[in-house]
């Protein structure tokens, strides 16, 4: 079990890569809180429902994904997350590299964490 933020983050974004890489989505449906706002590498956003409705057509199909987790932030039932993402991915039906930071929060909501929002900036090389 966690014992830091630190860990917490580690554990909650481990959980999530795992999903998104195995094609889970009955999984990522539980784990994103019901207002997420999924930022994309280029600006487009989804909800919850857009995001879940285009992983299970295989509008992200993801290979090969990497998360860090650099720094937490904690307010009370939040935590913001920075770090990095890569992927080796499909989307819309075109081969891709994802290489960004990333901010991501995660909300505790009646006693479990839920993903809250994600917003990349690509990392230009």
């Amino acid at each position: 079990m966690p014992v830091t933020d630190l860990e917490l983050a580690q554990s909650l974004e481990a959980r999530r890569t795992e999903a998104m890489q195995a094609g889970d989505a009955d999984a990522l449906e539980r784990m994103f809180d019901d207002e997420l706002v999924y930022t994309h590498s280029f600006g487009n956003r989804d909800s919850k429902a857009e995001f879940i409705d285009k992983f299970r057509r295989g509008g992200f199909v993801y290979h090969e994904l990497r998360n860090t987790v650099d720094q937490v932030s904690r307010r009370g039932d939040v935590l913001i997350v920075t770090g990095a993402m890569w992927s080796r991915a499909t989307v819309a039906g075109t081969d891709r590299i994802i290489d960004n930071v990333a901010t991501v929060v995660w909300a505790r909501k009646e006693g479990e964490w839920k993903f809250l929002a994600f917003a990349p900036t690509p990392i230009r090389s």
